[in-house]
């Protein structure tokens, strides 16, 4: 090959070379996530057979890492305050229960024994069915225990409408944010939701609980193989280039 073919290949090669460790880096670095989220996985499938726990109070708020608490079973002993019922809105395309469709989530603020508040997903309501009064037999009163999965806030998608206080639908799930909107002590609050698990017990059926959704997209592997792919591409094309060129 002559210098002045050299010469040419080597902004393209440098250019090549540099698009190729992209490509390669991104294969790889879904590589690690696809090992992340079936670590996750099996995590989480093996945390939803453990006992309940007690759920964490004021005292351990601080330091808790929500996001790797999440899914565990915990219990509370309290009331709900179905006063203060939040609605968030919901569209259950898989239910468990007999109700599905287009809804809410009730999201109930229990006091527990000990005074501190946390607020609970009771579970599926259908939109005809979102004020209590029209499900009146399924709320509960007095003392009674609560058994759930620890959840982690979230914050609503940035194409979601925003959340409508005075018309109780939301489309986040934040209790810091339901308590100062309806005036309970937000310092009081757990900074976590627990989704109650099926309550057949209640009259009725409504709220349906125990309609968390435990799925996690993992398309980790897909996304490797076409990162690789394009470089394995990126290759052949430039080792073609190079036999072109050297033709001439």
């Amino acid at each position: 090959m002559t210098r002045t073919a050299s010469r040419r290949l080597l902004v393209p090669g440098i250019l090549a070379a540099v698009a190729f460790a992209v490509l390669m880096s991104l294969g790889f670095w879904q590589v690690s996530r696809l090992q992340w989220k079936e670590a996750l996985i099996a995590r989480v499938e093996g945390r939803l057979a453990d006992d309940p726990v007690p759920a964490p109070g004021p005292d351990q708020w601080d330091g808790l890492d929500i996001a790797a608490a999440e899914y565990t079973p915990v219990r509370l002993s309290g009331r709900f305050l179905n006063q203060n019922e939040v609605h968030v809105v919901f569209s259950l395309t898989e239910p468990k229960g007999p109700v599905g469709g287009i809804g809410y989530m009730v999201m109930t603020p229990f006091e527990t024994d000990e005074g501190w508040l946390v607020y609970v997903n009771r579970g599926f309501v259908p939109q005809d069915r979102k004020d209590a009064s029209t499900r009146a037999e399924g709320l509960v009163d007095g003392e009674t225990t609560v058994t759930g999965l620890m959840r982690e806030p979230q914050q609503s998608s940035w194409f979601m409408p925003g959340d409508d206080i005075p018309g109780n639908a939301w489309f986040s799930r934040d209790p810091e944010a339901y308590a100062i909107a309806y005036g309970l002590p937000a310092d009081k609050v757990a900074p976590y939701i627990v989704d109650a698990l099926a309550a057949p017990e209640n009259p009725g059926g409504l709220p349906q609980g125990g309609e968390t959704p435990i799925v996690f997209p993992n398309s980790h592997l897909q996304y490797a193989v076409t990162w690789f792919g394009l470089a394995a591409a990126l290759f052949a094309v430039f080792v073609a280039f190079v036999l072109r060129e050297r033709r001439r």
